[in-house]
This record gives structure tokens, C-alpha cells and sequence, in this order.
């Protein structure tokens, strides 16, 4: 996916994958140091995907240009709208962790930040999108109004329609 192309182009899922290997190495590196102002960049790095779309964000950007040319084409994509919620609840995080941080309140930043860093753990080394989930677990009113609507095999397995 280049920048140009929509929002809504579908992705290569071991992008956001990939993304969440940085992730976990900056929130590690900030739990180690207390950095308020590495948090904040993270945060950043979150509202890019979250709210400017997944072609802006710079991990994409690192992946879709020096990580992607070596493999082979990916054989499945997936909808952006789950990765795009998952990158606005890690900025909401690390948001209140900058504030922790910033504010002396260090066990908040330092909670907030390991949840952070958890989620972003569970989608490198395991492929388990935390954030994705919640998504698609979310009933259809409460997702935003361009949201698609699940799968059929994901209808099925909960049970009912949203």
C-alpha cells in the first residue's frame, strides 16, 4: 500500500505485525528509562495510525519500504478499520502514560505503559491483535459509521449478528 491509496485499501497483515515488534521495543526502552518524551513519540506514532490512516503511519512507512520488497507478496490481506481502532487505543494508553509520566504520577505511566506493551507483545510474537479483537467485538452501533460489517464466519462464531 503506497500513501496515496484509501484509508480503506486492504493490508498486509504482517505490516502491523511488524509494527508491533517496534512497538514493544520503544514501550520496553520506556519502562526501562521513565521517558515521558519517548512515550509521547510513540503516542504520535499511535495517532498517525489511528486517526491520519495506516499509509501514514511511520512503522508502516519503515516496513512497506525496506521489509516488504524482500518477501514474497503477502497471500492474504485484511481490513484496516481494526488495526486503525487498535492504533487509537494504544494512543489513548500511552496518552494517559505521557500524562503519568509528565505529571509524576509514574505508577500510572508505568501501568498504563506495561498494558501497552502487553497488547503490543501478544500482536508480534503471537499474531493475536488485542485491539482487533475488542473491534470485532464491539456491536455494529458502536463502531463508526463506515465501519463493514463482520464477516460471516466471524457472525458464526459468536453466535448472532451484532
Amino acid at each position: 500500500m503506497t500513501p496515496s491509496r484509501s484509508v480503506h485499501s486492504p493490508v498486509d497483515p504482517r505490516g502491523p505485525r511488524f509494527a508491533a515488534w517496534v512497538t514493544t521495543v520503544v514501550l520496553v526502552v520506556v519502562l526501562v528509562t521513565g521517558s515521558a518524551a519517548l512515550l509521547a513519540a510513540q503516542a504520535l506514532v499511535f495517532a498517525l495510525g489511528a486517526f491520519a490512516g495506516l499509509q501514514w503511519h511511520p512503522y508502516s512507512l519503515l516496513y512497506r519500504r525496506l521489509v516488504a520488497p524482500r518477501l514474497a507478496p503477502p497471500t492474504e490481506r485484511e481490513d484496516p478499520k481494526p488495526v486503525r481502532f487498535s492504533q487509537g487505543m494504544g494512543f489513548a494508553f500511552a496518552a494517559i502514560g505521557v500524562l503519568g509520566y509528565a505529571t509524576g504520577f509514574t505508577a500510572l505511566g508505568m501501568t498504563v505503559t506495561a498494558l501497552a506493551l502487553a497488547a503490543a507483545f501478544l500482536n508480534a510474537a503471537f499474531g493475536y491483535c488485542l485491539g482487533c479483537e475488542i473491534y470485532l467485538r464491539l456491536p455494529a452501533r458502536l463502531r463508526s459509521r463506515g465501519a463493514s460489517q463482520i464477516s460471516d464466519t466471524s457472525n458464526t462464531e459468536r453466535g448472532a449478528a451484532a
